[in-house]
């Protein structure tokens, strides 16, 4: 297993902003994500994650402009979106900042009329018919590769080792499973000894397709696996329970349980990409439109042990889903300043030591629709109740449930609530239920 030269416990304090330069400003370039790192920054992001800047396949696109995940060559920017001269000012502008850059890996597959296919159609798997085409899945404006073909191996690691080398500090892995960790772990090893401090993030997938997958004998790792390669993967895992949940199919209960399962499931240290929406997904306003609920699970995606990931536009309550294959901007003006500051604050607590170094645990408490989790490390514990069902009533917080590690003492008393600044008291163990989320110490 490699062992990250990028510390897990220091990524768990990370928030990760994704765009989609097409559709992030007016223009949709380069120059225009540019002119809002300021603000974007401001919110305490520490990496800014482009989805794909590389030229888009025209044959079988998709939409009007063609799809940023059908890449026609890995090593260009998408003229679309400027020069690679305009990209290179975007990352040094982010790095005075503080920011990092990531930028979409899509290894997978390629669009149909890509450089490879041009110049070493020996790259690219081929269908029982001996046609170019998909191991699985039919995304028609996309053939898959091959990767028994070391030569590709060579290519693509080319072609990642460019873009560190122009100041890319990490990779987000688009359906990185279906990729062989073989190919990663080499990967990574050639690329560190260029920075050994890029991050790895590991888009995985939901159960449901991982056992279509295998079901028809394509190959695709499982995310204990591609934890041997990645320093992040997605919670996609527990994610289906959170969608059901939301559409009454199943329990919190349901939920919690699936992500309880994944401390004893994966490496002692792992980090979860933790998020509400993303360009594959409905928006989160959209999904829960009232304000108090959105309020409480944004609090509980904060909280949670990994990294948190915002898409651009989630901050304005934007419920469009951009399209991936048109013009279609993120609608800023939506007067949701309050969501903002929200987010705002809990970056700033994303950042206390505790979620690096602290004992996690989501307990189990006989009031449904309510969140109780907890970090403990020593004798400082950091407590954080999300009612996300908007009940009322109270909640036990003297838990019997943490396993081996010892709880320090819970005394009655007033405690500060990190989010809002105000009080919560606490009377023989219990805390009566706000609408507003609460994260406090002891």
């Amino acid at each position: 297993m490699i062992v990250a030269k990028n510390t897990q416990s220091t990524l768990k304090n990370k928030v990760i902003y994704s765009v989609y330069v097409r559709n992030h400003s007016e223009d949709g370039n380069f120059e225009g994500v540019t002119k809002d790192l300021k603000r974007i920054a401001g919110l305490g992001v520490d990496i800014l994650w482009l989805l794909p800047i590389h030229p888009i396949g025209t044959k079988n696109k998709k939409g009007d402009l063609g799809c940023p995940y059908s890449i026609r060559d890995f090593t260009g920017v998408n003229p679309e979106y400027g020069t690679e001269a305009d990209f290179i000012n975007l990352i040094e502008t982010a790095h005075g900042l503080g920011l990092k850059v990531m930028i979409d890996v899509v290894y997978n597959h390629t669009s149909h009329d890509s450089v490879y296919k041009e110049e070493n159609p020996d790259y690219f798997y081929k269908t029982q018919t001996g046609h170019f085409g998909n191991k699985i899945a039919d995304w028609s404006d996309i053939i898959d590769l091959d990767y028994s073909n070391k030569a590709l191996w060579t290519q693509q690691i080319k072609a990642l080792v460019k873009w560190v080398k122009l100041g890319v500090d990490g990779f987000r892995c688009d359906v990185a499973p279906l990729v062989p960790m073989e190919f990663w772990k080499t990967a990574r090893e050639q690329v560190e000894a260029v920075n050994p401090q890029v991050v790895w993030l590991a888009e995985t997938v939901h159960s449901h397709f991982a056992e279509y997958a295998r079901n028809h004998g394509v190959y695709l790792a499982s995310d204990a696996q591609t934890f041997d390669a990645f320093d992040i993967c997605y919670d996609y895992d527990t994610h289906s329970e959170f969608m059901g949940y939301l559409q009454g199919d199943n329990c919190l209960e349901a939920l919690l349980e699936k992500k309880r399962m994944q401390e004893t499931l994966y490496p002692e240290n792992y980090v979860k990409a933790r998020f509400l929406e993303n360009h594959d997904n409905p928006r989160a306003k959209k999904m829960i439109p009232n304000t108090k609920q959105l309020n409480n699970w944004t609090a509980f995606s904060f909280f949670e042990k990994g990294s948190t990931l915002l898409y651009a536009g989630q901050e304005a309550c934007d419920t469009n889903t951009p399209s991936l294959f048109d013009k279609d901007p993120v609608r800023w003006n939506q007067g949701h300043e309050a969501y903002e500051k929200l987010i705002k604050r809990l970056s700033q607590i994303k950042k206390d030591p505790m979620f690096a170094i602290g004992r996690y645990k989501i307990h189990k408490i006989p009031k449904h629709d309510v969140i109780l989790a907890t970090y403990v490390d020593k004798n400082e514990v950091l407590y954080g109740i999300f009612n996300v069902g908007q009940k009322v009533g109270s909640v036990n917080l003297h838990v019997s449930d943490h396993g081996y590690v010892k709880m320090p003492e819970l005394k009655d008393g007033d405690y500060k609530n990190l989010i809002s600044g105000g009080s919560v008291h606490v009377k023989e163990g219990h805390l009566d239920l706000l609408e507003e989320p609460i994260i406090f110490r002891v």
